[in-house]
């Protein structure tokens, strides 16, 4: 499978949020890529403030029916990251939308910070995966992919290509989980983690730029600079892996050690 990430620029633009996305999905699918990836919160901008309460939109809403027909029509799926009204309750979530298929809904299991505890409730610790091009894949946002465990539960339910939306702000620390965090990720559960992340700022945060995508032995095969919009690709071939798995069976060892457990 050929994987796309869209590093979106978060300085100001005209252009509709959806429509830049509908763009880059046509681009994406035009240089051969079977999915594309956008950052968290890529339809409504991470940065709007309480602008969000009123932005969000259901799960089944027009930001949802509208990508899901440019994802028809381009023949390459999508998973992007909006603010989700769920009756009164409003969530960072992610869509995944594929050709002929219904949209599976991915909601953020831990928020980061005040300025998200004030405007979104977390969905805790959640596992969610979905089928396609032959791929199991599973679905985080962000803060999620620094819990080692949500990772680890992601692979253990068979995750290959775990997907990662995400708002990573330009502060201490940032390229460490950029560059390093996200290769580790990658390794320790020999599966491709890919890191999709905002650049440049809005009118409340910078961002750090950096998306990339980690192979299952830890090298990064594609990364965006820290600053401006990019577009990255990489083939996930799982296949391609399977001695770094022979060699580093930390899955095989757990379940088995889980196993033992409960004989005892």
């Amino acid at each position: 499978m050929k994987l796309a990430l869209y590093q979106m620029s978060a300085t100001a633009n005209p252009t509709p949020r959806a429509r830049r996305i509908s763009e880059a999905l046509t681009r994406a699918s035009a240089a051969g890529a079977d999915l594309m990836v956008a950052p968290e919160l890529a339809l409504s901008g991470y940065g709007a403030g309480d602008a969000l309460r009123d932005l969000a939109q259901p799960a089944e809403g027009q930001w949802c029916q509208h990508l899901q027909e440019v994802v028809e029509a381009s023949g390459c799926a999508l998973v992007t990251g909006f603010p989700e009204r769920l009756g009164d309750t409003l969530h960072i979530s992610a869509m995944a939308l594929r050709p002929g298929r219904p949209p599976v809904i991915y909601r953020k299991g831990f928020l980061y910070g005040d300025y998200e505890k004030a405007i979104f409730t977390p969905a805790g610790p959640n596992v969610v995966t979905f089928e396609y091009a032959g791929l199991k894949i599973g679905l985080l946002i962000c803060f999620d992919v620094e819990f080692p465990e949500c990772t680890r539960s992601l692979a253990l339910a068979g995750a290959e290509l775990i997907l990662v939306p995400t708002a990573l702000p330009a502060q201490p620390g940032s390229p460490f989980v950029a560059n390093a965090m996200i290769p580790v990720r990658a390794y320790e559960n020999q599966v491709f983690v890919a890191y999709c992340d905002h650049a440049d700022a809005d009118d409340a945060f910078a961002y750090q730029g950096l998306s990339s995508i980690a192979a299952p032995d830890g090298t990064l095969l594609a990364q965006a600079p820290e600053t401006g919009e990019a577009m990255i690709q990489a083939e996930i071939t799982p296949a391609a892996y399977a001695e770094g798995r022979r060699l580093n069976p930390y899955l095989a060892e757990w379940r088995a050690s889980q196993r033992a457990q409960t004989r005892d």
